[in-house]
């Protein structure tokens, strides 16, 4: 069918067919018709199967809000964006806020109306909010009123981003507008392949790259990995601590609970005390979070094995062995691994309880497949390392990016892992193949950091690596040149890190800072980072 978009700008800029990954739809879940909107699927159809007075979002504070509830607050959303924003099928619409109900509404609300969501962490910087809204010409946006300072400021360097509504605070200007609009929309008409979300991931080289997914990718999200590995129930209660902005998050938080009917709890703040007293409040029974959490909390085994939790899930950097182990022993329970891509939209390689084993990510989700190649792109024998590539119903779309050559070849997705496969078929992860830092499930490019380290009148030249770190998974360390004048102390290193905490998301700093008087590089002047790891 014939998009619905007015504002084409998404579709002009989709990668050219041959650059494309090869998508499979080989379930009988994956037929989507032809034209298909995410939010009509997921929410309005919920209600019309009779789920309107169940519990979909909980909060603390004792807010809950029904299915009617979230339909009714993201019709007037939607009916905001068209009527008194202009929103026309296809535009951009910023989402800045942490994990709310109102998030969510307004999430749904894009959906409906058609646009192209495009949500973003709420520790992200004005800098870096700037990059986001110029290289998707983002025209409009919906932000916490906690969160409007680093946006107004990205809003100065981006004069495309002419309207926006805050939420949330005293004002509450699109309260006050969606007060005045009726609880009802008809949502668009979109087809299956028309763009609803831009995901930005930063991938090595520290520029955003927004991978681009369509309405039919968010279904088919829904269709493979919960219902093949997870199998949920409409009594389950989630919860977790990836924002929504992640693809993760989204998923496990927002979409994977209401594909079934389930309720989820989404906490502003979600540190491992935070969550184990909102499992103990919320009588919560699924938990999305990072390895890391799982160790903090696994402390509290007591507490929790006197909840109804009964599924946990990881993902967003490696689960270690030990701590697959550590939280069996305190809770009882097998955590489900798994991993997916901002790229790939979801989780494509898991197994659940029953199939578990320690070391290993799993097999592949049905609805996908994966293979382990060498650097002719030739498949290898079991037990031996090479590079991960996949397909299935998602794939990589970058909007008008060269590194879409990179991350799909032959029809494949190029994951940026090195894994290998064991006789029995099980993937096991050994390393990224690229500068990427994954620690406490947040991807951290090196240069990003790097260039944040370079603004400082202190630094002459800096290196940034990841070093393994029990708790995090791995600790960003920078090896600093300082220049003349400035005294290698605890001091210098402090103000470092401040520094790179103004400049761009703070969970970005380098938790570590050696002082060294030069660092490696090749004869024509390449840093040469994995040298660093043996100074």
């Amino acid at each position: 069918m014939p998009s619905a978009h007015v504002d084409t700008f998404a579709r002009d800029r989709l990668p050219p067919p041959q650059a494309l990954p090869r998508f499979l739809f080989e379930l009988p879940e994956l037929q989507f018709p032809a034209q298909l909107n995410c939010a009509r699927e997921l929410l309005d159809r919920a209600v019309e199967r009779g789920w309107g007075d169940r519990v979909c979002i909980r909060a603390p504070g004792g807010l809950r809000w029904t299915y009617a509830d979230l339909q009714a607050r993201s019709n007037q959303v939607a009916r905001v964006l068209v009527h008194d924003l202009g929103l026309v099928p296809g535009n951009r619409v910023l989402l800045r806020a942490p994990n709310t109900p109102m998030m969510a509404a307004c999430w749904f609300g894009v959906m409906k109306a058609g646009g192209i969501a495009v949500a973003t962490m709420p520790l992200l910087r004005a800098r870096e909010l700037a990059a986001i809204i110029g290289i998707g010409q983002v025209s409009h946006a919906l932000c916490d009123a906690e969160l409007a300072g680093e946006l107004d400021e990205a809003a100065i360097a981006q004069p495309v981003l002419k309207h926006r509504l805050d939420f949330g605070g005293a004002a509450g200007a699109l309260e006050a507008a969606m007060a005045r609009h009726a609880p009802t929309f008809d949502a668009v008409d979109t087809a299956a392949d028309d763009t609803c979300l831009l995901a930005f991931t930063s991938g090595t080289t520290g520029v955003p790259k927004a991978t681009m997914h369509f309405h039919r990718d968010v279904m088919a999200a829904c269709a493979c990995w919960p219902p093949h590995v997870l199998r949920a129930q409409a009594d389950d209660v989630f919860i977790g601590s990836p924002p929504l902005a992640f693809t993760f998050g989204l998923g496990g938080l927002l979409l994977f609970p209401m594909a079934v009917g389930a309720s989820t709890v989404l906490l502003p703040r979600a540190t491992p005390p935070d969550l184990v007293a909102g499992i103990q409040e919320h009588g919560a029974t699924v938990l999305f979070t990072a390895p890391t959490s799982y160790r903090v909390m696994a402390a509290r085994g007591d507490e929790l094995r006197a909840t109804p939790l009964r599924k946990c899930v990881s993902a967003g950097e490696v689960l270690p062995a030990a701590t697959r182990v550590q939280w069996k022993q305190a809770t009882g329970i097998d955590i489900i691994d798994g991993i997916g891509a901002t790229e790939m939209l979801h989780i494509f390689i898991s197994a659940d309880e029953a199939h578990a084993r320690a070391g290993a990510t799993g097999v592949p989700v049905p609805g996908y497949r994966a293979e382990v190649v060498d650097d002719d792109d030739q498949p290898v024998p079991p037990g031996t390392v090479g590079r991960l590539r996949v397909q299935g119903p998602t794939g990589c779309r970058y909007l008008a990016d060269e590194r879409q050559r990179q991350y799909v070849r032959h029809g494949w997705n190029y994951t940026g892992d090195a894994y290998l496969v064991d006789a029995d078929g099980y993937f096991h992860f050994q390393a990224r193949t690229d500068d990427m830092i994954v620690s406490a499930g947040y991807n951290i490019a090196s240069p990003e950091v790097e260039d944040a380290l370079m603004q400082h009148p202190a630094v002459a030249e800096c290196g940034v690596i990841g070093v393994p770190d029990e708790e995090r998974g791995h600790l960003v360390k920078a090896y600093v040149v300082l220049r003349a004048g400035h005294a290698p102390t605890p001091a210098t290193a402090a103000e470092l890190q401040d520094h790179v905490k103004r400049t761009i998301a703070p969970y970005k700093y380098p938790r570590a800072v050696a002082f060294v008087d030069s660092l490696p590089r090749t004869q024509t002047g390449k840093l040469q980072r994995f040298k660093l790891r043996g100074i």
